[in-house]
């Protein structure tokens, strides 16, 4: 594992048009990209569908064909829910060397693994397809990323003892959720001695625009802190934890991580305690739990091709107004429409979307709360 635990990830680079996923600003990622080797970082993490199927090309531009093989580590990932026959994880495999124009992967993981893709990883063989791989040497270090219980979780580790790494979602947040079970899974890991990869440490970036109180709360202990590099801190705090994974979309961002995992040091019990006081405030305020990782339209297709992330992220904003009398997110929710986007009440509760959520969340009741307030005001 890398020594340094900032790992730059590529699910969310800046973009040209937030509503286009392939209009990447590739001037700016090159920037960061160079910013992130500069101080010392090594470790990048793409996926097939990241990006509407085009982060790892990006990667191949910024990264790859602009810096030494042995400078970066590069982690890629084989979508389990999109495999239908055998064949298809020679197929994509082939895709993403060839996307990505590396020889090897550093790391390549089972893409999203929980009860249901854990059965189609050992029909499919995708499982043993990364073994051979490994063998030969086109993967360095083989393991999977995690949406489920920790049951789950200790079941597969159980079985399948020779995965040398889990990425698991862990922040302040969802450390105590019996949705996520961030806590829990992390200790099932740490017991069968798997370190772990942290995803979503600052949940879509929610964790970094708290309420106004607990803002005050985390500035009062340690005002020269961003908020968002508390929850940076709270995962690569956690002793099993290699690395921290943040998806970066400008150079501010990059900057504040940087400056905050240079020259890391791990919490305090008392920073510690205030976070979990501060994840209760929190979760009495936030109405949907949506992190914007896009696996709701990117590996489904909505009928009535309904933006949820954009939605939910509307949605969110809107619960924490005030004063309703008027706010840009409806006018942001009627462009949509206008634009020839579902609406939230077109939702027919198919739950293809929820079948895929790594989040556990019923979008189609949801989206009932989401007509609600940004349709029938």
């Amino acid at each position: 594992m890398t020594e340094k635990k900032l790992g730059f990830g590529m699910m969310r680079v800046p973009l040209l048009d937030k509503d286009d996923q392939k209009s990447v600003d590739m001037p700016r990622l090159e920037a960061m990209v160079d910013a992130f080797l500069a101080a010392g970082f090594r470790y990048f993490d793409t996926a097939f569908m990241y990006h509407d199927f085009c982060s790892e090309r990006f990667i191949k531009e910024a990264l790859v064909k602009r810096h030494p093989r042995e400078d970066f580590l590069l982690a890629d990932k084989m979508p389990l829910s999109m495999l239908k026959r055998e064949e298809d994880v020679a197929s994509i495999y082939n895709k993403q060397k060839e996307k990505t124009g590396v020889d090897f992967f550093d790391y390549y993981l089972m893409h999203d693994m929980n009860q249901g893709n854990y059965e189609i990883a050992k029909k499919m063989g995708a499982l043993d397809f990364g073994r051979r791989r490994k063998a030969e040497g086109e993967i360095r270090h083989l393991g999977f990323s995690f949406h489920d219980s920790a049951d789950v979780l200790e079941q597969i580790l159980e079985e399948n003892p020779d995965m040398e790494f889990v990425q698991l979602q862990i922040n302040y947040l969802d450390w105590d959720s019996e949705g996520v079970q961030s806590g829990k899974c992390y200790e099932v890991a740490k017991a069968h001695g798997v370190p772990v990869i942290v995803m979503e440490p600052v949940k879509g970036g929610t964790l970094a625009k708290v309420p106004e109180d607990v803002e005050k709360d985390m500035l009062a202990m340690h005002p020269d802190w961003s908020i968002a590099s508390w929850a940076i801190r709270f995962a690569a705090s956690l002793r099993n934890v290699k690395v921290v994974l943040s998806g970066m979309s400008s150079m501010e961002q990059m900057e504040d991580n940087l400056a905050c995992m240079q020259a890391f040091e791990p919490l305090g019990q008392k920073e510690k305690d205030l976070l979990l006081q501060d994840a209760r405030k929190i979760r009495e305020r936030i109405a949907v739990p949506c992190t914007g990782c896009r696996y709701c339209v990117e590996e489904s297709t909505c009928p009535k091709n309904i933006p949820i992330p954009e939605y939910f992220a509307l949605y969110n904003t809107q619960h924490l107004q005030m004063d309703r009398s008027w706010t840009p997110e409806w006018e942001y929710y009627s462009n949509y429409v206008e634009q020839g986007y579902g609406s939230a009440g077109a939702c027919i509760a198919c739950r293809q979307c929820e079948r895929v959520c790594p989040q556990h969340i019923a979008v189609s009741e949801r989206m009932k709360d989401v007509k609600a307030l940004m349709e029938d005001r």
